[in-house]
């Protein structure tokens, strides 16, 4: 690269920066900056993705929580959705469509039991607000029942029924919301009243630090709900598409949720959609009017296309077994060094590739997030228990790049635990 090239990309970053900070946010800006993380995503492809200037390359271990499950500009559904713009666009929402029915077929073809209708979305908020109006219209009742430290999203109700610093600079909270700590059934039992339409909980809650629940817990909270006549909402947008090793994470638990709220990897890294898939005697109260819930951009027929193939290639057996095999290895490597970094690094949370490094103490995991950029990783600690780092590698990685991460965590781990004096 010759410095005129260079100086060129510089000015491109340094431009895209400003505008970012005088138009999009100049709080997020000011925050990368101050700990010179101010990456511009430039190009991007597998598990990398690279500064705009072409600096800097990072892995990215963070995967935005599961939409990049399938790497960064996967090829074959990048071919899929050019090669559907060649007849479809977005669609109409109001009209029956080929494209939505199908990805509903074959989302009801791999969910247990009776939960056979969707309704497709754009955000994960957006879903989380469907499945809560969906148990008041059917249930008649108001109440929403959530775990402490969760996270739904931050549209109106999914934000309700999420922690206090999301949504108190908003206004006050709406009524009919309650949360309760994750894992404690007796806390969930007194909460609950005969005015309860649902509880709602995350298979492995991210946001909380990768908090893997016992079986007898997700039963227990199972049976509670069918003994009281309330909805099962259980929000699978992060380990839902294989990351824990199962095509749905709800899998591991052998229990069957009255609805389940997917995302992020639905959408392929490439067009957004998202669902709520809800049981067969739920959808009854779209009976009388068809059109009281619709989603101008929801289930967008190109999205439809790119999900198809997200579905077929996510629940192929040899997928779920490289994914596996992956856990297993990372397993290994991460107990490797927790033995070299025991001051910093105390062990793993994990199912599947839905994983945190659990770390000795609450400044940790901010420390590790900037060694570990610093190294070429991109991970992000949990905002609700920063003793937590997310790890979180696409789910289509190979072993040399698994092994390649390790080295790289290696030397972060070991900076980290130098940094770490200087607090």
């Amino acid at each position: 690269m010759n410095s005129e090239h260079i100086s060129k990309s510089s000015d491109i970053k340094q431009e895209a920066i400003h505008r970012f900070k005088d138009h999009v946010s100049s709080g997020k800006t000011a925050f990368f900056q101050k700990y010179e993380m101010d990456i511009v995503m430039g190009y991007r492809e597998g598990p990398y993705l690279w500064d705009v200037d072409g600096e800097r390359r990072l892995f990215n271990l963070h995967c935005n929580g599961g939409v990049f499950n399938l790497g960064h500009r996967n090829r074959e559904l990048i071919h899929l959705l050019n090669q559907s713009l060649e007849t479809l666009d977005i669609g109409n929402g109001h009209l029956m469509s080929k494209e939505r029915a199908d990805l509903a077929f074959s989302l009801a073809r791999l969910m247990p039991e009776d939960l056979e209708y969707v309704i497709f979305g754009v955000s994960g908020g957006e879903a989380v607000d469907l499945a809560f109006k969906i148990a008041r219209a059917y249930t008649g009742k108001v109440r929403v029942i959530s775990a402490l430290g969760g996270y739904h999203g931050h549209t109106g109700l999914a934000m309700a029924a999420g922690d206090e610093k999301y949504r108190a600079p908003f206004g006050p909270q709406l009524p009919g919301f309650v949360q309760v700590p994750f894992g404690d059934i007796k806390a969930l039992r007194s909460a609950a009243d005969d005015n309860t339409a649902a509880i709602i909980l995350e298979t492995v809650p991210a946001t909380l630090g990768m908090t893997i629940p016992s079986k007898e817990y997700l039963q227990s909270v199972r049976n509670f709900c069918d003994e009281k006549n309330i909805l099962f909402i259980i929000d699978e947008v992060q380990t839902g598409l294989g990351r824990t090793g199962k095509l749905w994470g709800f899998e591991h638990f052998d229990i069957v949720p009255d609805m389940v709220v997917l995302g992020k990897g639905l959408s392929g890294g490439i067009y957004p959609i998202t669902a709520t898939v809800i049981r067969k005697p739920l959808e009854s109260i779209f009976h009388d009017d068809p059109f009281i819930h619709v989603s101008t951009f929801g289930g967008a027929e190109l999205g439809c296309r790119v999900a198809g193939r997200v579905l077929e290639i996510s629940s192929d057996p040899d997928f779920l077994l490289h994914v596996n095999e992956l856990a297993h290895r990372f397993a290994k490597g991460i107990e490797e060094l927790r033995s070299k970094h025991s001051t910093f690094l105390l062990g793993l949370r994990q199912l599947g590739l839905m994983m945190g490094l659990v770390l000795s103490d609450d400044l940790c995991g901010p420390v590790l997030s900037k060694a570990a950029y610093d190294h070429g990783l991109l991970m992000v600690y949990a905002n609700n228990n920063p003793s937590i780092c997310q790890f979180l590698p696409p789910l289509v990685i190979s072993f040399d790049q698994a092994d390649e991460v390790m080295e790289k965590l290696d030397k972060a781990l070991a900076y980290a635990t130098e940094l770490r004096k200087f607090f």
